[in-house]
C-alpha cells in the first residue's frame, strides 16, 4: 500500500457531504416514530450519512487501533506504576485477555495493537504493529519530548495505519492508548490548546494521592515553562511536550478522516489526539464522535473546547480504547435505524400530521 504523507492527507479531508445530510433528515423525519424521539441517535446517524454520503449508512466492520508509547517524565514520580506495564500490557492486549480485547472480542471489532515507541524490549509477535519514532519520549520537565522529525514520524504513521484499516473494510475506526504516565503529556496538550491553566487539565491518573496530584501539576506547568510551546503549531506541540502515541493517534484521526469513515475517540488521551488533528485540519471533527465522557479532570476540557457531547458517561477511565469499543453497537444502532426503518408511508402507518384516506369500499 503507498504511503500517504501528512500533507496529502490533510489536503484531501473535505466536508460532511451537505446533500447526503439533507436527505438523511428528511428520511428521519418520515420515520415510523415521533420526530426526535431517538435522541443522540438520530444526529449520529445524520452524522455517519454526511461521512459515508448517503442517506441509508451501513457499518460493515470495526477497528480499534491501540498505540502504545513510554514517556520519560515518569522519573518526575508522576505516576504509581513502573514504566515496564506498558510492555506487559501490550502482551495482555495480544494475547486478547486485556479489557479492550475482551469487549473486542465480544462486540465484534478487530484490534490493530501498535508499538508506537515502548521503552523496554518487547518480543516479536505477528499481530503487533511497530511505528515506533524512539523508545519512549524525553522527560519534558527538562526539554522537548522528541524532535521534530520524530513528531511528524508518528502522526504520520497513524494516519496510515488508519488507511490500511479503512481498505481493510472498517468504517468505525477506534483510537485507544496505552502509555505509563500519558495523561501527564496529555494534560499539557490540553491546557495549551484550550488555554486553561494545568490545575483545570490535570488529573490524579492511576492511583495518585491529593499531594501527588499537586505535584503532577507542578510538572506540567513546569514542562509549559520549560519548552514554550506554540498553541497554533500542532507539531511543534506535540515535539514539546507530547507523546508518541498521542501522535500516532491524531494521525489515526486525520487517516480516518481523509478515507470519510467515522472515528470514535475514546477518553483522555484520544481526546488530546484529536485536539491535535483539529488543529492540523479543522475538518476532521466533523468526522469525529466522542464515546464517552472519562473521568479524567481534562477530558471535559477536551469534549468543550471540540464541541462534542459524548454517548456514555460509566464513570471510566482506563483508556485502551475501552469507551470507543463500548460505543460502537450503539453507533451501529443509530445508523440501521436510520437505513432500516419504514417511512410512514412504506408502513402504512398514519403520521400525526397526516390521516390516511380510507379506500373505496372501506
Amino acid at each position: 500500500m503507498e504511503q500517504i504523507t501528512l500533507d496529502k492527507a490533510v489536503k484531501e479531508i473535505g466536508p460532511l457531504d451537505a446533500a447526503a445530510v439533507r436527505r438523511a433528515e428528511a428520511r428521519q423525519s418520515s420515520l415510523t416514530k415521533p420526530p426526535g424521539s431517538l435522541g443522540r441517535l438520530e444526529e449520529v446517524s445524520v452524522q455517519l450519512a454526511g461521512i459515508f454520503a448517503t442517506e441509508k449508512p451501513q457499518i460493515r466492520g470495526k477497528v480499534v487501533i491501540v498505540a502504545a508509547a513510554d514517556h520519560g517524565v515518569v522519573a518526575q514520580g508522576v505516576t504509581g506504576y513502573p514504566q515496564e506495564v506498558t510492555t506487559q500490557m501490550v502482551g495482555n492486549f495480544l494475547r486478547g485477555s486485556a479489557a479492550v480485547s475482551v469487549m473486542s472480542s465480544l462486540l465484534g471489532v478487530r484490534q490493530i495493537i501498535v508499538d508506537a515507541g515502548i521503552a523496554n524490549h518487547i518480543q516479536h509477535h505477528p499481530d503487533l504493529r511497530t511505528t515506533c519514532a524512539g523508545r519512549g519520549t524525553r522527560d519534558i520537565t527538562r526539554g522537548p519530548a522528541m524532535s521534530a522529525q520524530q513528531a511528524e514520524l508518528c502522526v504520520t504513521a497513524g494516519v496510515n495505519l488508519a488507511l490500511e484499516a479503512a481498505e481493510s473494510g472498517a468504517d468505525l475506526i477506534a483510537t485507544g492508548d496505552m502509555g505509563i504516565g500519558n495523561t501527564t503529556p496529555a494534560s499539557a496538550i490540553t491546557a495549551v490548546v484550550t488555554g486553561r491553566p494545568p490545575e483545570e487539565t490535570t488529573g490524579r491518573g492511576t492511583g495518585r494521592t491529593p499531594d501527588q496530584l499537586e505535584r503532577k501539576i507542578e510538572v506540567v506547568r513546569k514542562a509549559l515553562d520549560v519548552n514554550r510551546p506554540d498553541r497554533h503549531d500542532p507539531l511543534n506541540l506535540l515535539e514539546k511536550v507530547g507523546g508518541f502515541e498521542i501522535g500516532v493517534l491524531a494521525g489515526v484521526v486525520l487517516g480516518g478522516a481523509m478515507m470519510r469513515r467515522a472515528v470514535v475517540l475514546d477518553g483522555f488521551i484520544s481526546g488530546a489526539s484529536a485536539l491535535l488533528a483539529h488543529l492540523l485540519c479543522p475538518a476532521a471533527r466533523d468526522y469525529m464522535i466522542a464515546s464517552h465522557r472519562s473521568e479524567e479532570r481534562g477530558h471535559q476540557a477536551v469534549l468543550s473546547h471540540l464541541k462534542l457531547f459524548p454517548l456514555l458517561d460509566l464513570g471510566m477511565r482506563l483508556g485502551e480504547g475501552t469507551g470507543a469499543v463500548l460505543a460502537m453497537p450503539i453507533i451501529e444502532a443509530s445508523a440501521a435505524c436510520l437505513s432500516r426503518m419504514a417511512t410512514f408511508d412504506e408502513a402504512g402507518v398514519t403520521d400525526r400530521d397526516r390521516k390516511t384516506q380510507p379506500e373505496e369500499g372501506q
